[in-house]
């Protein structure tokens, strides 16, 4: 038998070993473990994943086999994780040294959590401890906490390779956008829920599986693009601008040719677009909903509507401030008063949380005549209050500063938003 086919026969029966390790032991992982096929790719001199694959150079494994067996499942488990936990569908939109380090701590983490027999490497003590460390200013180590937390608090450059040295294993270079994949994200995510349907019923009563259970909750959650929620409050209206397309310049320009400064048409100077002219913005001023974070939300949802492609000239915005009754109601028609407001605005109230008296105002707004066309009312909230029940004439959002699986669900009329930290 030629050297060359020798070595691919070992590292072809190395991976074989290690997938069986796993799926014996974490049986829950055999839908995933099923759906990655891996191949080889002599000369890569590494392994790593596209989402669909899994590709190694089988003289690298050989060679990690023969310096510390236990290497190569973690290795498998680990490249496993960042396809459960659906790492590399985010890639494009994030600082990718930043997210490469954030998604091998978090898959890591879990790895050390769980424990798995026959996956110890010699660096797990030291790693172990950083990672304890890092848990105490995170909190649970999902990947998207530690990315914001490595954005918010850079770290220097020694300490950035320490933690690579101990926490990275695969390589991150055939990570791509989800549509150039052949496994799309939704499928990873199917994948995902079915781990963790059956993750409750094969750890129950044992320890070890909090950190995966905290990864597949981030994995599994809708998100959703708030720029493009926002754009429901759209109406269609009339806007003072040149419409290109009504407008004729073989006529226009005729007439300049001929007549001299008489152009025989003139361009129109409207043009019928779908913009953004009056919605209410509900601030649930409880004392669960910080200042900053109210302040973030705010100014991060009128950036989104002013933008010039969104925001009629003339715009009627209510922000209303309220826990269990109406605090304040402040009107804005411009930017200085949205920028007044967010300079020498107070956040009033505190109190316990009813969301009906919003709704009971901005009726009362509607009979009175303040808006014309109402579309729509976001609601920003903790979640923790009484949703009224009667469906009202204009959409509503409630948005969620993070997800909370133990507060009361929004009414079936109403769309839920958790919106991510970074909006």
């Amino acid at each position: 038998m030629a050297d060359s086919e020798k070595i691919h026969k070992l590292a072809e029966q190395v991976v074989s070993l290690a997938h069986d390790h796993i799926l014996m032991h974490l049986r829950f992982f055999d839908r995933a473990l099923a759906r990655l096929e891996w191949r080889e790719r002599p000369h890569m001199g590494c392994m790593a994943t596209d989402g669909s694959s899994c590709f190694y150079d089988p003289v690298y494994v050989l060679r990690l086999y023969r310096r510390e067996p236990e290497a190569i499942t973690r290795m498998y488990l680990h490249i496993l994780l960042h396809c459960i936990f659906s790492h590399g569908f985010q890639y494009q939109k994030l600082d990718r040294e930043k997210w490469d380090l954030a998604a091998d701590i978090a898959v890591e983490n879990v790895i050390l959590d769980m424990g798995l027999p026959g996956t110890a490497l010699e660096t797990d003590q030291e790693a172990d401890r950083k990672r304890k460390v890092l848990r105490e200013d995170v909190g649970p180590l999902t990947a998207e906490r530690i990315y914001r937390y490595l954005k918010e608090n850079p770290l220097m450059p020694e300490t950035e390779e320490e933690l690579r040295r101990l926490f990275s294993r695969d390589v991150h270079s055939l990570w791509k956008p989800a549509e150039q994949l052949e496994i799309g994200q939704e499928e990873w995510k199917r994948i995902s829920e079915r781990v963790r349907a059956d993750l409750k019923s094969f750890t129950k009563g044992r320890e070890g599986g909090e950190a995966l259970e905290e990864n597949l909750k981030e994995t599994v959650r809708d998100r959703y693009d708030y720029g493009e929620i926002l754009r429901r409050f759209a109406v269609t209206g009339e806007d003072l601008a040149l419409s290109d397309e009504e407008f004729d310049y073989i006529y226009y320009t005729y007439g300049l040719e001929h007549y001299g400064n008489l152009p025989l048409i003139e361009p129109l100077e409207y043009r019928e677009v779908r913009k953004v002219r009056e919605f209410v913005v509900a601030v649930d001023t409880s004392a669960s909903c910080r200042g900053p974070v109210v302040r973030g939300f705010l100014r991060k949802t009128y950036s989104l509507l002013k933008a010039s492609e969104n925001f009629f000239h003339k715009v009627n915005i209510h922000i209303i401030q309220c826990d269990s009754q109406i605090r304040s109601d402040t009107k804005i028609t411009c930017d200085d008063d949205f920028e007044a407001f967010m300079k020498y605005g107070k956040l009033n109230g505190f109190g316990a949380t009813d969301f009906r008296p919003v709704f009971s105002y901005v009726e009362e707004l509607c009979r009175q005549g303040e808006f014309e066309n109402l579309k729509g009312l976001i609601y920003f909230t903790d979640g923790y209050g009484i949703y009224p029940e009667r469906m009202p004439d204009y959409k509503v959002i409630f948005a969620f500063p993070e997800e909370d699986e133990n507060r009361s669900p929004v009414p079936p009329w109403s769309m839920k938003v958790v919106l991510e930290p970074e909006e």
